[in-house]
C-alpha cells in the first residue's frame, strides 16, 4: 500500500509513451466478443420549436419537426461497443410490438448479433420518449420525458430462457458485461448463473449497477462501474470526496466478493478501488458538459472493450474516462467510434510532447475540436530565421480563432522558392521547434508543395490568414475559403523587418539595432 493510505494520483501526462500504449490497446478491441446481458430500451426523441405558451395551461407549446429512434439501456452499451469494432452479443427481453421490432432493427443494423433477445407477449418493449425544444434559440433542451415500462420482474420460465440463452454464449465470449436498468431483467439468480458459468471458462464479469440501496445481486462478478450517486445510495451515505469514494468502493467489493470497483466521479474523472483497499484517482480533461446522458454507457463498454483486447485494469480505465468524457460532451446517446478516442489521445500526447503533426493526426485533431465549438485559423510560411515581426504576426493570427494552424514549408519547398544560396539556414525540425514554442501556435504541420493550397483544401479553415502584402497580389486558398464561408483577413505587418533584409545586413555586417 501507498505511504499516503493507498490512494495514488495518476496525472494526464506523467507516463511520455502511454498514449501509444493506449492507442493500440483501442485498435485490438476490434474483432473481440463482448456478451451483453440487460435491459434494452427504445430512445424516441422528438424534435420541434418550443417558441410560445399554450393557452390551455402553462406550458410550452412543441411544433414537431423531427422524429428519431435510437439503441438505450443496454442496448446503446452494444452500440457503443460495436463502434469500437467489437462483435456483440445482446441477450435480454423486449415485448412484442411495434417498439420491440424498430428496437430489433435497430441493433441489426449496428451489426449486433440479437438471436439471444427474448420476444415477450406479457410486456411492452421499455421505451423512453423524450419531447426536445429549442433552448434561447441556439440549443436542445429536453422539456419532458414519457416512459412506457413495467418493472416487476419477467416470470420464471423467461428467466430460465434467458439463463440458457446466456449459458450457451458465454464461453466464445471475450467478456460478459450486464447493464441494469432495474427493469425486470436482471436479478440476483440470474447473475449467480452467469457468474457460475463464467468462472467456469474464466471469463470476466463487469457490472454497471442500477439505482439500488444494496449491491447484493451482483454478488461474485469481477468489476463493478457505479457512478459517484449510484454507490453512494449503495452504501447509505454522502460521498462528497474522491477519498469517501474509495472508501465506499473497497467496503462495497468486500461485502459482495468483488474484484474491482470502478467509480466515475462526474468531472474529478474516475476511481479504481481494488480488494484490499488500495485505489487510483484518474483526473480527467476538462471538459464542456453537455449532457450527462449516456456516460455511464461508454464508459462500461470502453472497459470492457479494453479488457475483452488483452488490457489492464488500469489501461481499461483511463480508456473509460475519455471515452465518458466524449460522451457528455454531446446531445443524447451517441457511440464514441474508435477514431475519437485516438484523436483524443493524440491531443493529450500533442500537449505533452509537442505541437508538431502529420496531416492525418491533425485532421483527426481538429475534428474534434470543431466539434466542440472550436474556430480553427491558418497560416503559413518558411521562417526561416524566426523574428519580432513573425512573433507579432502569429500573435494577432491567434486572436483570430480559438485554434492556430501553422503550415510550415518544408526544406525541399523552400529550395523550391528561389530564395537564394543556403536557404533554408534552418533545417524543418529546428524551425519546427522554434514555432512551437510560441504560446500563440497551436499545430505546426509540413507542406512539400511550394505553396500551401492542397493543404489548405484538406484543413478547410474557418480563418485563413496572411501578411497585407498579399492582399494585392491574391493570397493562395482564399477563393476556396471563402467559397463555404470561411474568412480571409489580411494582418499588417512590421516595417522593415523580413528574413531577407535581415540576411542581408548579417552578410553586410550591418550592426542590427
Amino acid at each position: 500500500m501507498a505511504e499516503d493510505g493507498g490512494s495514488r494520483c495518476c496525472q494526464p501526462g506523467k507516463y511520455a509513451t502511454m498514449s501509444d500504449n493506449l492507442a493500440n490497446l483501442v485498435r485490438k478491441c476490434s474483432g473481440t466478443k463482448v456478451l451483453l446481458v440487460g435491459d434494452l430500451i427504445l430512445d424516441r426523441y422528438i424534435y420541434g420549436d418550443a417558441e410560445r405558451v399554450s393557452p390551455e395551461a402553462p406550458v410550452p407549446v412543441l411544433r414537431t419537426v423531427e422524429k428519431k429512434d435510437a439503441v438505450g439501456g443496454s442496448a446503446n452499451v452494444a452500440a457503443c461497443l460495436s463502434a469500437l469494432g467489437c462483435e456483440v452479443s445482446c441477450c435480454g427481453c423486449v415485448g412484442d410490438d411495434r417498439h420491440g421490432k424498430v428496437l430489433l432493427d435497430l441493433l441489426r443494423e449496428n451489426g449486433i448479433d440479437v438471436d439471444g433477445i427474448l420476444k415477450l407477449s406479457d410486456r411492452p418493449t421499455t421505451t423512453k420518449t423524450r419531447l426536445i425544444g429549442l433552448a434561447q434559440h441556439r440549443h436542445r433542451q429536453q422539456l419532458l420525458r414519457v416512459d412506457e415500462e413495467v418493472t416487476t420482474p419477467i416470470s420464471e420460465k423467461d428467466r430460465a430462457t434467458l439463463e440458457s440463452s446466456i449459458a450457451a454464449r458465454i464461453q466464445d465470449a471475450d467478456v460478459i458485461c450486464i447493464e441494469d436498468y432495474d427493469k425486470g431483467i436482471i436479478s440476483q439468480a440470474l447473475v449467480a448463473s452467469i457468474v457460475t458459468t463464467a468462472k467456469k471458462y474464466n471469463k470476466t464479469v463487469m457490472v454497471d449497477p442500477a439505482r439500488l440501496t444494496t449491491y447484493e445481486r451482483y454478488r461474485g462478478v469481477h468489476v463493478l462501474t457505479p457512478n459517484r450517486a449510484e454507490l453512494s445510495i449503495a452504501v447509505g451515505r454522502e460521498l462528497a470526496t474522491v477519498e469517501q469514494v474509495a472508501s465506499a468502493g473497497a467496503d462495497m467489493i468486500s461485502s459482495i466478493d468483488a474484484v474491482f470497483c470502478v467509480a466515475t466521479v462526474d468531472r474529478e474523472g474516475a476511481v479504481l478501488i481494488s480488494q484490499g483497499g488500495d485505489w487510483q484517482h484518474f483526473p480527467t480533461s476538462p471538459r464542456s458538459v453537455y449532457d450527462n446522458t449516456g456516460a455511464g454507457d461508454a464508459v462500461l463498454a470502453m472497459l470492457a472493450a479494453a479488457i475483452a483486447a488483452g488490457g489492464d485494469m488500469e489501461e481499461a480505465v483511463r480508456l473509460a474516462n475519455i471515452a465518458g468524457g466524449l460522451e457528455v460532451e454531446k446531445f443524447g446517446c451517441v457511440p464514441i467510434p474508435v477514431g475519437e478516442i485516438l484523436a483524443e489521445l493524440r491531443l493529450e500526447e500533442g500537449q505533452r510532447s509537442g505541437k508538431l503533426r502529420s496531416l492525418e493526426d491533425l485532421m483527426s485533431e481538429l475534428t474534434l475540436r470543431r466539434d466542440r465549438g472550436e474556430m480553427i485559423a491558418f497560416t503559413n510560411g518558411c521562417f526561416d530565421i524566426l523574428h519580432a515581426g513573425h512573433v507579432g504576426y502569429l500573435q494577432r493570427c491567434r486572436r483570430e480563432a480559438s485554434v492556430l494552424v501553422l503550415g510550415l514549408n518544408s526544406d525541399e519547398s523552400v529550395r523550391a522558392q528561389g530564395k537564394g544560396d543556403g536557404r533554408p539556414f534552418n533545417n524543418f525540425d529546428n524551425r519546427a521547434a522554434v514555432l512551437s514554442a510560441l504560446s500563440c501556435v497551436d499545430y505546426v504541420v509540413g507542406f512539400d508543395d511550394v505553396d500551401p493550397k492542397s493543404l489548405i483544401e484538406k484543413i478547410r479553415p474557418d480563418v485563413l490568414l496572411k501578411g497585407e502584402d498579399w492582399a494585392e497580389k491574391g493570397a493562395v486558398g482564399a477563393d476556396f475559403v471563402k467559397s463555404y464561408g470561411g474568412q480571409v483577413v489580411f494582418v499588417p505587418l512590421v516595417e522593415g523587418l523580413s528574413t531577407t533584409n535581415l540576411v542581408e545586413r548579417i552578410r553586410s555586417k550591418e550592426i542590427i539595432h
